[in-house]
């Protein structure tokens, strides 16, 4: 069983619900017969309006998987990250939040997506929303 102090600052509040999460999953972890999914963000799909989504619309549904693949040598972001479902190109995770899940895939952190949420919209940035998990 990981460390867990006895006594918490209460001027560290985040600290401490970070401390005890991370003590919890590494629990469950060491535990668990399978992995552990801790969901880093949800996000709308970016770019959806030059790529695949409107020819395989009628198909996707809430909880697909979708494969994420890093494009670092992408001439527009160095830190692009290409969406995908069933071999088609959706889009993009938005540049605004793919800094830090570009990061983790670079130092080899298992991550898996799914589809959260559609939305029929004229709005791309509001058809579908993913949600990212970190895989322990």
């Amino acid at each position: 069983m990981p460390f867990l102090p006895t006594t918490f600052s209460t001027s560290q509040p985040r600290a401490v619900f970070f401390a005890l999460l991370f003590a919890l999953l590494l629990t469950c972890a060491a535990n668990a017969a399978e992995s552990v999914k801790v969901l880093v963000q949800s996000s709308p799909l970016a770019g959806s309006q030059y790529y695949a989504l409107s020819s395989v619309w009628p198909e996707i549904r809430a909880g697909d998987k979708l494969l994420l693949t890093r494009e670092p040598d992408n001439r527009h972001d160095a830190n692009a990250i290409r969406v995908e479902w069933n071999g088609q190109r959706l889009g993009y995770v938005p540049r605004s939040e793919n800094r830090a899940l570009a990061a983790a895939m670079d130092r080899g952190d298992t991550v898996e997506a799914r589809v959260s949420k559609l939305r029929q919209t004229k709005n791309p940035w509001q058809r579908v929303e993913f949600e990212v998990y970190l895989v322990l």
